[in-house]
Protein backbone atom coordinates (compact mmCIF):
# COMPACT_ATOMS: atom_id res chain seq x y z
CA UNK A 1 0.00 0.00 0.00
CA UNK A 2 1.62 3.25 -1.15
CA UNK A 3 1.69 6.21 1.24
CA UNK A 4 1.01 9.69 -0.11
CA UNK A 5 1.66 12.59 2.25
CA UNK A 6 -0.12 15.91 1.78
CA UNK A 7 1.21 19.34 2.72
CA UNK A 8 -0.85 22.29 1.49
CA UNK A 9 -1.99 25.82 2.26
CA UNK A 10 -5.60 24.82 1.46
CA UNK A 11 -6.77 25.06 5.08
CA UNK A 12 -9.09 22.64 6.88
CA UNK A 13 -12.31 23.97 5.31
CA UNK A 14 -13.57 24.45 1.78
CA UNK A 15 -13.62 21.97 -1.07
CA UNK A 16 -10.03 22.21 -2.34
CA UNK A 17 -8.62 19.52 -0.05
CA UNK A 18 -11.50 17.02 -0.54
CA UNK A 19 -11.23 17.45 -4.31
CA UNK A 20 -7.49 16.75 -4.14
CA UNK A 21 -7.96 13.66 -2.00
CA UNK A 22 -10.71 12.35 -4.25
CA UNK A 23 -8.57 12.81 -7.36
CA UNK A 24 -5.61 11.10 -5.70
CA UNK A 25 -7.63 8.10 -4.54
CA UNK A 26 -9.12 7.74 -8.02
CA UNK A 27 -5.68 7.80 -9.64
CA UNK A 28 -3.97 5.74 -6.91
CA UNK A 29 -6.36 2.95 -5.82
CA UNK A 30 -5.46 1.56 -2.41
CA UNK A 31 -3.13 4.43 -1.52
CA UNK A 32 -2.96 5.66 2.06
CA UNK A 33 -3.32 9.45 2.27
CA UNK A 34 -1.54 11.01 5.25
CA UNK A 35 -2.00 14.67 6.17
CA UNK A 36 1.18 16.47 7.21
CA UNK A 37 -0.13 20.04 7.38
CA UNK A 38 -2.86 22.10 5.74
CA UNK A 39 -2.72 25.16 8.00
CA UNK A 40 0.27 26.68 6.16
CA UNK A 41 -0.13 30.44 5.83
CA UNK A 42 -1.37 31.22 2.33
CA UNK A 43 1.49 31.19 -0.21
CA UNK A 44 4.12 30.84 2.57
CA UNK A 45 6.64 28.44 1.04
CA UNK A 46 9.21 29.20 3.75
CA UNK A 47 6.87 27.95 6.48
CA UNK A 48 5.86 24.98 4.36
CA UNK A 49 9.47 24.00 3.69
CA UNK A 50 10.38 24.26 7.38
CA UNK A 51 7.53 21.98 8.47
CA UNK A 52 7.99 19.50 5.65
CA UNK A 53 11.76 19.08 5.80
CA UNK A 54 11.54 18.15 9.48
CA UNK A 55 9.02 15.38 8.83
CA UNK A 56 9.36 13.67 5.44
CA UNK A 57 12.42 11.55 6.22
CA UNK A 58 10.53 9.73 9.01
CA UNK A 59 8.31 8.03 6.43
CA UNK A 60 9.25 4.72 4.79
CA UNK A 61 11.05 4.66 1.48
CA UNK A 62 8.72 4.62 -1.48
CA UNK A 63 6.47 7.30 0.03
CA UNK A 64 5.08 9.88 -2.41
CA UNK A 65 5.11 13.42 -0.96
CA UNK A 66 2.84 16.08 -2.45
CA UNK A 67 3.47 19.69 -1.41
CA UNK A 68 0.76 21.99 -2.76
CA UNK A 69 1.65 25.46 -1.47
CA UNK A 70 1.43 28.60 -3.60
CA UNK A 71 0.43 26.32 -6.49
CA UNK A 72 -0.22 28.99 -9.08
CA UNK A 73 2.60 31.48 -8.62
CA UNK A 74 2.45 32.72 -12.21
CA UNK A 75 0.23 32.65 -15.30
CA UNK A 76 2.04 29.53 -16.51
CA UNK A 77 3.27 27.67 -13.41
CA UNK A 78 5.55 24.68 -13.68
CA UNK A 79 5.21 21.52 -11.59
CA UNK A 80 8.10 19.22 -10.76
CA UNK A 81 8.60 15.63 -9.70
CA UNK A 82 11.78 14.12 -8.32
CA UNK A 83 13.08 10.94 -6.72
CA UNK A 84 15.47 11.49 -3.82
CA UNK A 85 16.80 9.13 -1.16
CA UNK A 86 14.19 6.51 -1.93
CA UNK A 87 11.24 8.95 -1.74
CA UNK A 88 9.20 10.73 -4.42
CA UNK A 89 8.23 14.40 -4.36
CA UNK A 90 5.72 16.47 -6.35
CA UNK A 91 5.47 20.25 -5.93
CA UNK A 92 5.21 23.50 -7.89
CA UNK A 93 8.42 25.08 -9.13
CA UNK A 94 8.27 28.12 -6.85
CA UNK A 95 11.38 27.72 -4.68
CA UNK A 96 9.97 25.04 -2.38
CA UNK A 97 12.41 22.35 -3.44
CA UNK A 98 15.41 24.60 -3.00
CA UNK A 99 14.30 25.35 0.59
CA UNK A 100 13.41 21.76 1.43
CA UNK A 101 16.64 20.14 0.29
CA UNK A 102 19.05 23.04 0.93
CA UNK A 103 22.56 21.57 0.56
CA UNK A 104 21.28 18.07 -0.33
CA UNK A 105 19.77 18.78 -3.72
CA UNK A 106 18.52 15.89 -5.91
CA UNK A 107 20.38 15.17 -9.12
CA UNK A 108 17.58 15.81 -11.61
CA UNK A 109 14.06 17.22 -11.49
CA UNK A 110 11.42 16.26 -14.05
CA UNK A 111 8.71 18.54 -15.37
CA UNK A 112 5.08 17.44 -14.95
CA UNK A 113 3.32 18.15 -18.24
CA UNK A 114 -0.26 19.42 -18.36
CA UNK A 115 -2.71 21.35 -20.51
CA UNK A 116 -3.19 24.98 -19.48
CA UNK A 117 -6.94 24.44 -19.04
CA UNK A 118 -6.18 21.93 -16.29
CA UNK A 119 -5.11 24.71 -13.92
CA UNK A 120 -8.80 25.19 -13.11
CA UNK A 121 -8.71 21.65 -11.69
CA UNK A 122 -5.15 21.59 -10.42
CA UNK A 123 -5.84 18.44 -8.42
CA UNK A 124 -5.83 16.49 -11.69
CA UNK A 125 -2.25 17.57 -12.40
CA UNK A 126 -1.15 16.28 -9.02
CA UNK A 127 -3.24 13.12 -9.32
CA UNK A 128 -1.78 12.21 -12.73
CA UNK A 129 1.78 12.62 -11.45
CA UNK A 130 1.05 10.66 -8.28
CA UNK A 131 -0.73 7.96 -10.27
CA UNK A 132 2.32 7.60 -12.51
CA UNK A 133 4.54 6.98 -9.48
CA UNK A 134 1.96 4.85 -7.66
CA UNK A 135 1.87 2.52 -10.67
CA UNK A 136 5.60 1.92 -10.26
CA UNK A 137 6.63 3.77 -13.39
CA UNK A 138 10.04 5.53 -13.31
CA UNK A 139 10.08 9.20 -12.41
CA UNK A 140 12.22 9.94 -15.47
CA UNK A 141 9.20 9.04 -17.65
CA UNK A 142 6.94 11.60 -16.01
CA UNK A 143 8.25 14.41 -18.21
CA UNK A 144 11.36 16.12 -19.59
CA UNK A 145 14.30 17.14 -17.46
CA UNK A 146 13.62 20.48 -15.76
CA UNK A 147 16.44 22.97 -15.99
CA UNK A 148 16.86 26.19 -14.04
CA UNK A 149 14.40 25.55 -11.23
CA UNK A 150 13.35 28.53 -9.11
CA UNK A 151 15.79 29.32 -6.31
CA UNK A 152 14.68 30.84 -3.01
CA UNK A 153 17.18 32.00 -0.39
CA UNK A 154 16.27 32.35 3.27
CA UNK A 155 17.97 34.46 5.90
CA UNK A 156 20.97 32.78 7.48
CA UNK A 157 22.52 33.64 10.86
CA UNK A 158 25.20 36.33 10.82
CA UNK A 159 28.38 35.25 12.57
CA UNK A 160 31.17 37.33 14.05
CA UNK A 161 33.73 36.51 16.78
CA UNK A 162 31.82 35.56 19.90
CA UNK A 163 28.41 36.41 18.44
CA UNK A 164 25.57 34.88 16.43
CA UNK A 165 22.73 37.04 15.17
CA UNK A 166 19.80 34.96 14.00
CA UNK A 167 16.06 35.22 13.58
CA UNK A 168 12.87 33.45 14.55
CA UNK A 169 11.65 31.34 11.65
CA UNK A 170 8.57 29.68 13.11
CA UNK A 171 6.12 29.93 16.01
CA UNK A 172 4.75 26.45 16.65
CA UNK A 173 1.37 25.29 17.97
CA UNK A 174 2.55 25.77 21.57
CA UNK A 175 3.87 29.23 20.65
CA UNK A 176 7.47 28.18 21.14
CA UNK A 177 9.73 30.44 19.07
CA UNK A 178 12.07 28.44 16.84
CA UNK A 179 15.16 30.21 15.51
CA UNK A 180 17.47 29.51 12.57
CA UNK A 181 20.47 28.92 14.89
CA UNK A 182 21.49 25.29 14.69
CA UNK A 183 23.15 23.47 17.57
CA UNK A 184 26.25 22.70 15.50
CA UNK A 185 26.75 26.39 14.73
CA UNK A 186 26.14 27.33 18.37
CA UNK A 187 28.79 24.86 19.54
CA UNK A 188 31.23 25.86 16.83
CA UNK A 189 31.10 29.59 17.59
CA UNK A 190 30.62 29.26 21.33
CA UNK A 191 33.23 26.59 21.99
CA UNK A 192 31.70 25.88 25.38
CA UNK A 193 31.79 29.49 26.62
CA UNK A 194 29.02 31.02 28.75
CA UNK A 195 26.44 32.90 26.69
CA UNK A 196 23.59 35.38 26.84
CA UNK A 197 20.61 35.05 24.50
CA UNK A 198 18.97 38.43 23.79
CA UNK A 199 15.52 38.90 22.23
CA UNK A 200 13.29 41.96 22.15
CA UNK A 201 13.82 44.01 25.34
CA UNK A 202 13.66 41.06 27.70
CA UNK A 203 16.34 40.01 30.14
CA UNK A 204 18.75 37.60 28.44
CA UNK A 205 18.61 33.84 28.95
CA UNK A 206 21.96 32.61 30.22
CA UNK A 207 21.74 28.83 30.21
CA UNK A 208 20.58 25.98 28.01
CA UNK A 209 17.86 23.66 29.24
CA UNK A 210 17.48 20.03 28.23
CA UNK A 211 13.72 19.99 28.77
CA UNK A 212 10.97 22.50 29.48
CA UNK A 213 10.56 21.68 33.18
CA UNK A 214 14.09 22.68 34.17
CA UNK A 215 12.72 26.14 35.06
CA UNK A 216 9.74 27.21 37.14
CA UNK A 217 6.29 27.31 35.55
CA UNK A 218 5.90 30.56 33.62
CA UNK A 219 9.66 31.16 33.31
CA UNK A 220 11.38 31.54 29.91
CA UNK A 221 14.06 29.12 28.77
CA UNK A 222 15.99 28.11 25.69
CA UNK A 223 16.88 24.67 24.42
CA UNK A 224 17.71 22.80 21.24
CA UNK A 225 14.66 21.02 19.88
CA UNK A 226 14.41 17.71 18.02
CA UNK A 227 15.37 19.47 14.77
CA UNK A 228 18.58 20.76 16.39
CA UNK A 229 17.41 24.39 16.34
CA UNK A 230 17.59 26.87 19.20
CA UNK A 231 14.12 27.45 20.64
CA UNK A 232 12.78 30.03 23.07
CA UNK A 233 9.94 28.73 25.22
CA UNK A 234 8.07 29.33 28.46
CA UNK A 235 7.46 26.39 30.78
CA UNK A 236 3.72 25.60 30.58
CA UNK A 237 3.21 28.91 28.79
CA UNK A 238 3.17 30.54 25.36
CA UNK A 239 6.41 32.31 24.50
CA UNK A 240 4.93 33.96 21.43
CA UNK A 241 2.17 35.76 23.34
CA UNK A 242 3.90 36.26 26.67
CA UNK A 243 7.19 37.52 25.24
CA UNK A 244 5.79 39.25 22.15
CA UNK A 245 7.76 37.08 19.75
CA UNK A 246 6.88 36.52 16.10
CA UNK A 247 8.46 35.16 12.94
CA UNK A 248 11.37 37.24 11.55
CA UNK A 249 12.17 38.82 14.94
CA UNK A 250 15.91 39.08 15.55
CA UNK A 251 17.69 37.17 18.32
CA UNK A 252 21.31 37.47 19.35
CA UNK A 253 23.66 35.09 21.17
CA UNK A 254 26.72 36.66 22.79
CA UNK A 255 29.44 34.38 24.13
CA UNK A 256 31.43 35.60 27.15
CA UNK A 257 35.16 35.03 27.41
Amino acid sequence: MAIITLTTDYGPGGYYLPRLKGALLSACPGAQLTDLAHHINNYDIVQAAFLFRNAWHRFPKGTIHLIGVNDIASAAPRFLAVAHRGHYFIAPDNGLFNLIFADDQPVQYREVLYEHSELMGIEQIYARAAGHLHAGRPVIEIGPAAEGIVQRITLQPVISPGLIRGSIIYIDHYENAITNIHQLLFEQVGAGLPFELYFKRHDPIRRLSHHYHEVEVGEPLCLFNSAGLLEIAVNMGKAGSLLGLKAEDTVQVEFKT
